[in-house]
């Protein structure tokens, strides 16, 4: 096969102006306490993963640029979403559920209005490919009706009273307080918003910081946010994580931390709030997930599977193999088949129909994974397929390492990239073990035709991960599926139904079953004087 791989970058005319930018997006404004805000101070630029031709060489492209707010800015916007949730007595805590559903579904008709744009600055922001782009938009929609769905369900079965041993009681779910939100630049939409739409439609207020890499593509949508919900509800927050988090968490205010990004980062912070105690974390964090294949396996549909798991959006998902387990004795014609199926993946520019592999948004990206390759190495491994760790820029050409063992930087650390370390195996406790003195619990894939190791790997790992899964490779959905990890992977779980008992608390209404008390309950729910204490029936 021969890899030019500067052939694959275009001139900016040649770009397909289907899929260009219209314009270079230099946000100006931000949403806070109602109000779009305008900012005149430091701004950062944004270029975009995908290089273009010049007279110089290669150029990473500049799509536009955003605020750098300071301390000030956010604790502004925290006193913002403080004021709006007013200790649960604001507007937006105190809504009935069917109101607060009316504003998400507003403002989801506003954000479909805004797809092309958005879509098109989630390819040109990181690198995503059109297609894909296109999918995580779509699928972000899907979930936010699939919530909508949840919570109606959810509040219909809150919408009667129950008696028990001489007490009438209504049990519904309350918000918790001023959540801060932050999401990951590989699903900057989607990701994000599974945390931040049940977060909102449960009643919270928001802070939310969008992503390093994916800042610009959320900007088509602040007006949305800021016309669909109470003034005060949804802040936007922008600045050096490290800069304007720190103080928001020493504030005490944050009730709920959601963070999708680095354990080591999470940990820092809980550690600054003064009552860690009253703080709730909704965390999606770091994984290495492994793949185990049998000797036993289905080996074609192991490899498929492996390039699928390991290779998607490059390797840059929390879901993604990163370290695969292959029995002795079939190593060999795997890692042959394995390298004939990477060959076959097209790469080359994300609006390219078809295309597998694009450019890396990280720009020190390509540099770490040729030093995590030059450390197995010089340890003992190889790389086994052809041009496999060649770059160029932003582009790197997956790499297959094989053997990998415990003294290399691919055996523990999270690569997030396209490099597949394989380790052979004569017996199944090596895995097992590996698993178990992991840091990481997210998921793990087993590939076998033989239902007795099958059997024999369930039952262990079930107690290590979150997800096992057989003959296929690892993967969040269907949404409705409980999505966490154990050790350091994840604390508390996402799906539909589990974010929304995530954000949000049960809290009852109660009073003894006398003739008076449930005169008095009945005069309430007749004059639809609470919105908390009612029998009213959401279709």
């Amino acid at each position: 096969m021969d890899l030019d791989l500067a052939h694959i970058f275009y001139k900016e005319e040649d770009i397909p102006v289907e899929f260009s930018l219209a314009e270079q997006i230099d946000q100006r404004t931000f949403l806070s306490n109602g109000e779009m805000l305008t900012w005149t101070g430091q701004t950062s630029e944004v270029f975009s993963p995908v290089c273009v031709k010049t007279k110089e060489g290669l150029v990473r492209k500049r799509i536009g640029s955003y605020p750098v707010c300071t301390e000030k800015e956010s604790m502004v916007a925290l006193e913002a979403a403080v004021k709006a949730y007013d200790n649960g007595r604001g507007e937006w805590p105190t809504m009935s559920v069917a109101d607060r559903i009316t504003c998400v579904e507003r403002f989801t008709e506003k954000m479909l209005e805004k797809k092309d744009i958005v879509v098109k600055l989630i390819m040109w922001e990181i690198g995503k490919s059109y297609a894909d782009s296109v999918k995580e938009f779509d699928r972000t929609v899907e979930y936010i009706y699939a919530t909508i769905d949840a919570l109606k369900d959810l509040d219909r079965d809150s919408s009667r009273f129950q008696i028990e041993q001489g007490i009438i009681a209504q049990i519904r779910r309350s918000p918790l307080g001023v959540v801060l939100c932050m999401g990951p630049f590989n699903y900057p939409l989607n990701e994000t918003f599974t945390t931040l739409i049940p977060a909102l439609i449960m009643g919270n207020t928001l802070l939310f910081k969008p992503p390093k890499h994916g800042t610009l593509l959320h900007y088509p949508l602040l007006e949305a946010f800021r016309t669909s919900f109470p003034k005060g509800v949804v802040n936007t927050i922008y600045g050096r994580g490290n800069k304007i988090v720190p103080q928001l968490m020493q504030s005490g205010k944050i009730n709920v931390l959601t963070l999708i990004g680095s354990s080591r980062v999470a940990d820092e912070l809980k550690k600054l709030h003064p009552r860690v105690n009253r703080l709730r974390a909704i965390l999606g964090l770091d994984a290495k997930n492994a793949a185990i294949i049998t000797k036993d396996a289905d080996l074609d549909l192991a490899v498929s599977e492996t390039v699928l798991g390991s290779l998607s959006f490059n390797g840059q998902r929390c879901t993604a193999l990163k370290i695969v387990y292959v029995h002795r004795a079939i190593a060999q014609e795997f890692l042959k088949k394995l390298s004939a199926e990477v060959a076959k993946l097209k790469y080359g520019m994300p609006w390219e129909k078809g295309v597998a592999l694009t450019p890396l948004p990280e720009i020190n990206k390509p540099a770490y994974l040729t030093e995590c390759l030059e450390d197995a190495k010089a340890k003992g491994a190889k790389v086994v397929n052809e041009h496999g760790g060649e770059f160029l820029e932003s582009f790197f050409y997956p790499a297959i390492v094989y053997p990998v063992n415990s003294q290399m930087k691919l055996y523990r650390e999270e690569q997030f990239g396209p490099v597949i370390p394989v380790i052979p195996f004569d017996d199944l406790e090596e895995p097992i073990e590996y698993l178990i003195e992991s840091s990481h619990g997210q998921q793990v894939s087993i590939f076998s035709n033989n239902h007795a190791v099958i059997s024999s790997l369930i039952d262990p790992l079930v107690n290590q991960v979150s997800r096992v899964n057989i003959n296929c490779q690892c993967q969040r959905g269907p949404d409705t599926f409980p999505f966490t990890g154990r050790k350091d992977s994840a604390e508390g779980t996402l799906s539909v139904v589990d974010a929304l008992r995530s954000f949000s608390i049960r809290s009852l209404v109660a009073t003894k079953n006398t003739d008076k008390n449930k005169k008095l309950l009945n005069e309430i729910v007749r004059d639809h004087s609470s919105n908390f204490l009612s029998t009213k029936y959401i279709f």
